[in-house]
């Protein structure tokens, strides 16, 4: 028997880097909320302050703010495209990609997992 070729895509999103088995469970038990505020839009600044020693917690707000800073790009860039009468339609729906990562990235926090999120999980802004 064969094996399935998976398709590219799907591939790219669900089998992202893992680095969960790195991190200490007790600072992944302590710090599960500082990683929710991670994805909060600008509340990802509490975690990069306050959480500074968490492992967990820096990996999760450096995804927060790539998150963050990808939505404010791409809401100027869906404000000046929402003047073409072609896409106007489509800007609502680009501007919910970062409500998408951000649900998603909540959902690897509360699992206790540090999973990079798919396409921008590679992305390094905070050391």
């Amino acid at each position: 028997m064969s094996e399935e070729k998976k398709n590219p895509f799907v591939s790219a999103v669900t089998d992202t880097a893992d680095q969960t088995d790195t991190m200490d469970k007790n600072d992944v038990d302590n710090n599960k909320f500082m990683g929710v505020l991670a994805y909060l839009s600008f509340l990802v600044l509490i975690p990069i302050f306050a959480a500074k020693n968490s492992k967990f917690a820096r990996f999760h707000a450096n995804q927060g703010l790539v998150v963050c800073i990808g939505g404010i790009i791409l809401g100027v860039l869906t404000g000046i495209l929402s003047n073409v009468p072609v896409l106007k339609i489509v800007c609502p729906i680009i501007d919910l990609v970062p409500l998408a990562y951000s649900i998603l990235g909540i959902v690897y926090v509360v699992q206790g997992k540090a999973k990079d999120l798919p396409f921008i999980g590679g992305i390094k802004i905070l050391k």
